[in-house]
């Protein structure tokens, strides 16, 4: 790997094009390198996962709207089209990522990676793989371009950090995606550098989605930038260009949205020739929550066992959680926002608050991805008793280790303290959560297919589960045109497509 600077430029300055981070990215794109066996197979598992919480989603309001509008895109001219999760139609290519993003986003259950920025490499996967199936693309092109999406997400979340600024995180995803398309297509150099630029112009947003009462956007917002890379790719094969230098102009994105005219960033990139592995570091899921949310499931389970007492309010004075600064600030009560408290918040709030979700994985000793979350759970009297006993705040030892660079040590979650009513404190810690790479029980391509398994159970025929599983297993062998055997059909009845909302298009 190689690390960039970056920097901001005045116009006089005149960077060269050879030396823009755009271009950059440009160039570890192009570059034909081989990926190898562990990144394929993990690669297919991610494929696997995406299409687990996907099937999971279908009936879910999000999905339903956003498949009513890719069924209202046919096909467009330059290929085939693309397949749409649980249906049989085509459409083209840009909505497919739109409908298929949104899918695979909604229940907040895919993989994701976290260091200076957040991220959810997965998203990168339904653009990419709609690019390819519309093009005839075969199972090896498909590979190189998510292998490029996951190393310039990766790379870029490593580096610079959005949310400080409050710029939401699929910044780096218009960029990456659209990267992992110029592999995919083997596009040129400069072809790429302007799908680039014009996928990172048009996917800046703020973070509100994800502040306070969060709506229904939060699974929209990464599908919009997948489905804007899709069109960048195709304004860039056109002979488009885009603004230059997106990152590093004077009124470019670092100088007005992020770290301003005096920031410096290192970028780690790969070098000509290296492959491309950054997927290897990420890690998935175990249960639909945001990531932090992980850890303190599989802590709270633990207690419930060891310590029943702890789950009735009438015994428990306090609960506190010291977590990293991103856990307090973001999901937990020092992000201020009431909505964390409030039984009556949407699923999209309550699976951002880390006091919501410890209460009830707490009591119940498991975390389900719709019971968990449902009406009747969320206002149970003694389970709202019990929430508004939780507070969280930041422990500088586990922010360090939230931020650190040696995977070995590097955690997303924290101790905690139940004092009881009769003075009786608990405590205990966890740094990583169970199905992490270095958990207690790390996710494997067994538990990739269980996943997809029991969320698909009564969506999905069996025989289509098996034919499914068996499509993705030999992905590197699917020749050109291929690719749709990566779509899933839904069983007989489980979608009416004619009980969509009805909307412009």
């Amino acid at each position: 790997m190689i690390n960039h600077p970056v920097r901001v430029y005045r116009s006089e300055e005149n960077l060269a094009r050879e030396d823009q981070l755009a271009h950059k990215i440009a160039k570890v794109a192009a570059d034909p390198v081989e990926v190898t066996s562990e990144v394929t197979e993990m690669i297919i598992n991610r494929i696997i996962d995406n299409a687990s919480v996907a099937i999971a989603s279908l009936n879910r309001g999000p999905i339903v709207a956003a498949r009513a509008q890719a069924l209202a895109h046919a096909p467009s001219t330059g290929g085939k089209g693309a397949s749409v999760f649980g249906i049989s139609e085509k459409v083209s290519p840009e909505w497919a990522a739109w409908a298929n993003g949104v899918a695979v986003r909604e229940l907040d259950y895919h993989d994701t990676f976290l260091a200076a920025e957040y991220s959810h490499p997965g998203d990168n996967i339904p653009p990419i793989l709609a690019v390819a199936q519309h093009t005839g693309a075969s199972g090896k092109d498909l590979i190189r371009g998510i292998a490029t999406g996951y190393e310039i997400q990766v790379d870029l979340v490593k580096a610079i950090c959005l949310h400080k600024h409050k710029i939401d995180h699929v910044a780096h995803l218009g960029p990456s995606a659209a990267a992992g398309i110029g592999t995919l297509l083997g596009l040129d150099v400069e072809t790429i550098f302007q799908a680039v630029g014009q996928g990172l112009h048009t996917t800046t947003a703020t973070r509100q989605s994800r502040k306070g009462e969060i709506s229904t956007w939060k699974a929209h917002a990464p599908a919009f930038a997948g489905k804007m890379a899709v069109e960048a790719a195709d304004r860039a094969m056109r002979g488009q260009t885009s603004p230059v230098p997106i990152y590093e102009g004077e009124d470019g994105v670092i100088a007005w949205m992020l770290d301003g005219k005096d920031a410096a960033y290192e970028v780690p990139l790969p070098e000509a020739g290296e492959a491309k592995r950054a997927i290897l570091d990420t890690y998935t899921k175990e249960h639909s929550a945001e990531y932090q949310a992980q850890a303190w499931i599989d802590l709270a389970r633990k207690l419930h066992g060891e310590h029943p007492e702890a789950t009735d309010p009438k015994n428990v004075k306090s609960v506190l959680i010291k977590t990293s600064h991103h856990t307090h600030y973001v999901i937990g009560s020092g992000a201020n926002d009431p909505q964390k408290y409030d039984p009556t918040a949407s699923r999209e709030t309550l699976d951002h608050s880390i006091p919501y979700i410890f209460t009830v994985a707490l009591q119940d000793g498991a975390w389900h991805h719709v019971d968990s979350y449902s009406p009747e759970r969320a206002g149970r009297a003694d389970t709202v008793e019990l929430w508004n006993k939780v507070t969280t705040e930041e422990d500088a030892e586990w922010t360090r280790r939230y931020h650190s660079l040696d995977i070995s040590e590097k955690a997303f979650g924290g101790s905690v303290e139940i004092t009881l009513n009769d003075g009786t404190v608990i405590t205990d810690q966890i740094a990583v959560a169970d199905a992490h790479p270095l958990g207690a029980r790390p996710f494997a391509r067994e538990q990739y297919i269980n996943k997809f398994r029991t969320l698909a159970k009564g969506l999905v025929d069996e025989a289509e589960i098996n034919r499914f599983i068996a499509a993705a297993e030999n992905l590197e062998n699917l020749a050109a045109g291929e690719l749709d055997q990566l779509n899933i059909q839904a069983a007989a009845g489980v979608i009416d497509t004619a009980a969509a909302p009805k909307g412009l298009f």
